[in-house]
């Protein structure tokens, strides 16, 4: 176990310090906020035809504000790598329509406790550009959440960055 977890270290050391400093150019301003969506089933609103997709549409306040989207594009059962049996591992990709007319786009990757959990949720957004003012965006929010598969909501909050420049 020794072995393996320093191999894990220096795998992780190595990749972060791969990756291209995103504040050391341009601003990038704190946000925190909160959160709220409803489920779009497939074929509706922006949520592609194809069954067993979770697209979810809703609202952004705080520091981020305007409606956004949500398009899962992968899932996992955490089972299958001798996680808790409930919760499903996912990826996807949002974008935000900012006040302003703006758009931010996001890359997610979280984790969501489906029934018959607890509904927990929690998320990372990587930035990746958007149009507008956001063309060249990049940062990450933090999101943690719950999720109810009976009301088809959920909702939570946020915290993190977003730089531009």
């Amino acid at each position: 176990m020794a072995r393996t977890s320093s191999v894990l270290g220096a795998c992780v050391l190595i990749f972060v310090n791969s990756l291209p400093v995103a504040w050391a150019s341009g601003t990038c301003k704190p946000v925190v906020g909160s959160f709220e969506a409803s489920v779009v089933p497939p074929g509706q609103g922006h949520c592609p035809a194809i069954a067993g997709t979770l697209c979810t549409a809703g609202r952004v306040w705080g520091g981020i504000q305007g409606n956004y989207q949500f398009i899962m594009t992968g899932a996992v059962p955490a089972a299958s790598i001798g996680g808790t049996p409930t919760v499903l591992f996912f990826t996807g990709h949002s974008t935000i329509f900012l006040k302003q007319g703006d758009q931010l786009l996001g890359i997610d990757t979280g984790s969501l406790d489906l029934p018959p959990g607890q509904g927990g949720f929690a998320s990372l957004i990587t930035f990746a550009g958007g149009s507008g003012s956001m063309a060249d965006a990049t940062g990450q929010i933090r999101l943690r959440g719950e999720f109810s598969a009976t009301e088809g909501t959920t909702s939570g909050d946020y915290i993190g960055n977003v730089c531009t420049g």
